[in-house]
C-alpha cells in the first residue's frame, strides 16, 4: 500500500469549516497549513477535502479478518492482523485499538502474541496499533451486560493472570474494559491506572454507588454505552444513566443507527457535552458485501445493505458492528445536527487526546501527518476516502 508517491503539499477544503487549504508535509508531520483564497479546481464536484486521519478504540476486526480468529496457527493470526490494518486504512482509520474479547487463557494470550508479533514485523502496523484493548474476560455473567462473551469464561479480575497476558503482548495492553461490580475490580482499576493503562466499564450491572467507586478510583471511559445491557431496566437509577451523570466519564458511543437509536445519541451527546467518542467496535464482517455468513460465534448471520449485522435465528438480534468508524462520524452529524469538525473531532482528536497521543488527530503545524483527502456531498454526508496519507506518507489511493 505504501508504494504511492506522496505529495509534499497537499490542497483540498478543510473538513467542517470549508476553508480551501494548503497542507505542507515534512519528516511526517504538518509543517505549515496555509489558508488559499479561491479554489484550483475547474469541476468543484470533484474538488477534495482534508480531514483527520481517525482513532479508533475499539475494532474487533475489518473486512473479513479477526483479532480474536480462533482455532488458527500464528501466522495466520499475524497475517490477519496485517490485513486488517490495510483494510481499515482504506476507510480512513489511520490509528486503532485491535480489541480481544473474553475468552480462554490460551486464546487470550495467542492474541496479544499476534499482535505484538505483528507490530515487530510490519512497519506500517507498528505505526497505526496504538495499543491492545482488552475487553474482558472481567465482565459480568449475567445475560444482557455480557452481551456475546462466553459465560464460560467470565471471572473476577486477576492482576497476575493479566500481568502474563501484558509481558506476552509486549506490554501493549492500554485499555481494559470491565465490570466494577466483580470481587476485586476497583483494586484492579487502581492497580491499571498506576500502570498507565486506560480503565473501562462496561458491559456491567453496577450500581451506581458501584459506578462511583471505579470513577474514584480512576476509571475514565464507558464503553460501547447502552449496548451490553438488560433490554429492561430500572427507570432510575440504573447503570446507564449513573455513567451519563459521571463527569468522570468519557462515554464511548457506536452511531451507526443500529446499536443505539438516533434519540439516544442525541441525548447522550447532549449530556456528555464532549465527553463523548466515537467508536465503531468493528467485528470481522465489517467492510464485506451484503449477504449471509456463518461465524464462530453468532452462527448464520446476514449482514443487510444498511450495514446492519444480524443473526439470522433472530433478525432482531444484532450479530455485531459492520461499519467503519468514518460511518460513524456520517452517523453522529445525522443524528445530532452537529458539524463535521465536531464529529471528526470525536473520532480523531479526542479519541487520540483519551488514550494519551496528543499529537495525533487534528490538523495544525507540528502535529502527525495523518490525513485524509476526502470526497463529500454536503447535503447527503455521503463521504467516500480518495486518499490516506500515514505519518507523511500515501499508504492508499483509490484509483
Amino acid at each position: 500500500m505504501n508504494d504511492q508517491t506522496t505529495p509534499s503539499r497537499l490542497y483540498g477544503r478543510l473538513i467542517g469549516t470549508g476553508a480551501y487549504t494548503s497542507i505542507r508535509l515534512r519528516n511526517g508531520m504538518i509543517a505549515a497549513v496555509v489558508p488559499e483564497e479561491t479554489e484550483r479546481s475547474e469541476d468543484a464536484g470533484k474538488e477534495l477535502w482534508i480531514a483527520p486521519g481517525l482513532v479508533d478504540l475499539q475494532v474487533n476486526g475489518f473486512g473479513g479478518y479477526d483479532v480474536n480468529l480462533a482455532g488458527a496457527s500464528m501466522e495466520a493470526r499475524v497475517e490477519a492482523i496485517r490485513q486488517m490494518t490495510r483494510e481499515l486504512l482504506k476507510k480512513g482509520t489511520t490509528s486503532f485499538c485491535p480489541t480481544i474479547i473474553t475468552a480462554g487463557d490460551e486464546q487470550i494470550m495467542a492474541c496479544v502474541t499476534a499482535v505484538r508479533l505483528a507490530c515487530e514485523t510490519d512497519p506500517l502496523v507498528d505505526q497505526c496499533v496504538l495499543g491492545i484493548h482488552l475487553e474482558g474476560p472481567y465482565l459480568s455473567a449475567e445475560d444482557g451486560p455480557r452481551g456475546a462473551h462466553p459465560r464460560e469464561h467470565i471471572k473476577d479480575p486477576d492482576w497476575n493472570e493479566f500481568s502474563r497476558w501484558n509481558e506476552a503482548s509486549g506490554d501493549k495492553i492500554c485499555m481494559v474494559t470491565l465490570a466494577p461490580e466483580r470481587a476485586g475490580a476497583v483494586e484492579m482499576i487502581r492497580q491499571l491506572v498506576q500502570n498507565g493503562i486506560l480503565a473501562c466499564i462496561g458491559h456491567t450491572a453496577a450500581t451506581h454507588e458501584q459506578i462511583t467507586a471505579a470513577a474514584d478510583a480512576g476509571a475514565v471511559m464507558s464503553t460501547h454505552l447502552g449496548n451490553g445491557a438488560h433490554p429492561v431496566l430500572p427507570r432510575h437509577p440504573n447503570y446507564i444513566w449513573s455513567q451519563l451523570a459521571e463527569d468522570r466519564l468519557t462515554c464511548g458511543i457506536i452511531a451507526d443507527g443500529h446499536h443505539l437509536h438516533p434519540s439516544v445519541v442525541n441525548v447522550m451527546a447532549r449530556s456528555k457535552q464532549g465527553r463523548l467518542v466515537l467508536v465503531s467496535d468493528a467485528v470481522h464482517l465489517a467492510g464485506m458485501p451484503p449477504g449471509v455468513y456463518k461465524t464462530h460465534v453468532g452462527g448464520e448471520v446476514e449482514l443487510l445493505p444498511s450495514g446492519r449485522l444480524q443473526t439470522r435465528a433472530n433478525p432482531l438480534l444484532l450479530a455485531g458492528s459492520a461499519v467503519s468508524l468514518l460511518d460513524c462520524v456520517r452517523g453522529y452529524s445525522r443524528f445530532t445536527g452537529a458539524q463535521l469538525a465536531e464529529s471528526f473531532a470525536l473520532a480523531s482528536a479526542k479519541p487520540a487526546e483519551l488514550i494519551g497521543n496528543p499529537h495525533l488527530g487534528a490538523i495544525g503545524v507540528n502535529r502527525i501527518a495523518d490525513l485524509l483527502m476526502i470526497s463529500l456531498e454536503p447535503n447527503t454526508l455521503k463521504m467516500e476516502v480518495r486518499e490516506v496519507i500515514k505519518r507523511g506518507e500515501t499508504v492508499f489511493r483509490l484509483q
